[in-house]
């Protein structure tokens, strides 16, 4: 067995295919195929459930594979740390992060940046499920969401949890006067404006409807989409009014918009960046979660 073994199949399960996973591990696909044979042999178990195409793993593939994914995550966290005793922190962070969570990440990344210069992101957008079996199987390095606290007690994340600064109403001003006449907006009033919204299978969205739900208001939402951008644009027309937690956005990206905070009750759940526990986390991922949480809001 070798580490190239390993990660070949961590490259399958997240390809879900022979040719894809062999393109992701930079051989042909007779090549992964031979060696993922060769592991097989060797272990006495067969992993993978072969048709003409991938049909997912054993039940003992998956016991493997839960394994394969520690001592790859461990065997990258040394190369980088090599590289970092070498040249410094430098390589690429992969970030999970749940849309309109309640830090601007570009403004974290930025300060993080005057510490680590050489240092790069790959951020990709997930749901809530989606960012705890990734932080789980490491294939993110951290992620920055709404998380239950006894979740992340039971899985034992390193956690820097975020300010809950509450939750805002954006609108063009020119096409909704009557909300500037207002310090703070109820849900009634709320609820009465065309609204510019993220999907229903976001965390946040779920919280709004809930909310909106409880008074028994039931609003018209004349945007919705998974594009925060999107979002933004149509409050920027006059298209409706886009609800976002505080902070949540730069300021440069708000031009001609005014913003009201909205009177709802608190979250359920809590904003958080996080990373796996000491000892299992990537160098970089520690260093990287070190200095973030030195330029989050107290």
């Amino acid at each position: 067995m070798d580490i190239k073994q390993l990660i070949y199949l961590c490259n399958l399960e997240r390809e879900r295919h022979f040719g894809r996973a062999a393109e992701a591990s930079f051989v042909s696909q007779p090549t992964l195929s031979m060696r993922l044979k060769n592991l097989e042999r060797e272990l006495g178990l067969s992993l993978i459930n072969r048709s003409n195409n991938f049909d997912g793993f054993t039940p003992e593939g998956e016991r493997v594979l839960t394994w394969a994914r520690e001592i790859v995550s461990v065997y990258q966290g040394l190369k980088l740390e090599v590289e970092s005793l070498k040249h410094g922190v430098n390589g690429t962070l992969r970030l999970g992060v749940m849309p309109q969570c309640s830090v601007a990440l570009p403004a974290l990344l930025k300060a993080v940046e005057a510490r680590y210069p050489q240092l790069d992101y790959r951020v990709a957008a997930m749901s809530a499920d989606q960012l705890l079996e990734a932080l789980n199987s490491h294939t993110v390095d951290g992620g920055i969401g709404f998380f239950e606290l006894t979740s992340l007690r039971e899985l034992h994340f390193q956690t820097a949890l975020l300010k809950d600064p509450g939750v805002e109403a954006l609108f063009n001003p020119a096409h909704f006067p009557v909300l500037l006449e207002q310090e703070s907006i109820s849900l009634t009033t709320l609820a009465s404006q065309p609204l510019c919204l993220a999907e229903p299978t976001r965390y946040f969205r779920r919280y709004l409807d809930g909310q909106l739900r409880e008074t028994g208001l039931i609003p018209r939402v004349i945007v919705e989409s998974a594009s925060i951008m999107q979002l933004l644009q149509s409050a920027q027309v006059g298209l409706g009014v886009m609800v976002s937690p505080c902070g949540h956005l730069l300021p440069e990206l708000m031009q001609n918009l005014a913003r009201r905070p909205i009177e709802m009750a608190p979250m359920g759940r809590q904003a958080a960046l996080v990373i796996a526990e000491p000892g299992r986390a990537s160098p970089l991922a520690q260093h990287f979660f070190d200095e973030a949480r030195r330029h989050l809001p107290d």
